[in-house]
């Protein structure tokens, strides 16, 4: 375990020291900001509740937010308890202001993966893709600005997947047995 905790810190160090630019980090507070309590991705999907043709994929993203959330922010980050990378890694400096909950596993890297997940298989190509690429973009951010190991991020993106698929799938279920009670 000291081998990937030592690993995580490389990689935040790195990334600190070879990607941070002065210019860059309004951008990536901005998009990281997305992801603060889900809120981009809860409102994407109630926009698609407006819609007849894509209501099943909001409820659908939404019932892959609440999974997410069970699963990371009710359960694991409480579990498992790890303090942040900032408070614990020598010389990294933080990004914004501190969090005040566990790290394990990125909260935000869950909710991204989850709704853009659910919208990349839902929604037409172009709009799944673009969604796709702006949850792992946020996913990247939470290791720019310090406030997560990899190891936490990649547990969050797990996770978002679990919970996306998980919720295509119940969902795809709930149709057909609602197709199968209307044959008879």
């Amino acid at each position: 375990m000291d081998i990937l905790l030592q690993m995580d810190g490389e990689i935040l160090l790195w990334i600190q020291e070879h990607l941070r630019k002065e210019f860059l980090n309004p951008i990536v507070m901005f998009i990281t900001g997305l992801g603060d309590a889900g809120w981009f991705w809860i409102l994407l999907c109630v926009i698609l509740l407006f819609s007849k043709q894509f209501r099943k994929t909001g409820i659908t993203g939404l019932l892959a937010l609440l999974i997410g959330f069970i699963i990371t922010n009710l359960f694991l980050k409480n579990a498992v308890m790890r303090v942040r990378p900032y408070e614990m890694i020598e010389g990294l400096q933080l990004i914004g202001k501190s969090a005040r909950d566990f790290s394990f596993p990125s909260g935000h890297s869950t909710a991204s993966i989850a709704a853009s997940t659910v919208f990349l298989i839902k929604l037409p190509k172009k709009f799944g893709v673009f969604a796709f690429l702006l949850g792992a973009l946020i996913c990247f951010t939470r290791l720019y600005i310090g406030i997560h190991y990899p190891t936490d991020v990649i547990a969050g993106i797990l996770i978002g997947l679990f919970a996306a698929y998980a919720a295509v799938f119940l969902m795809d279920r709930k149709k057909e047995s609602a197709d199968t009670f209307h044959l008879f």
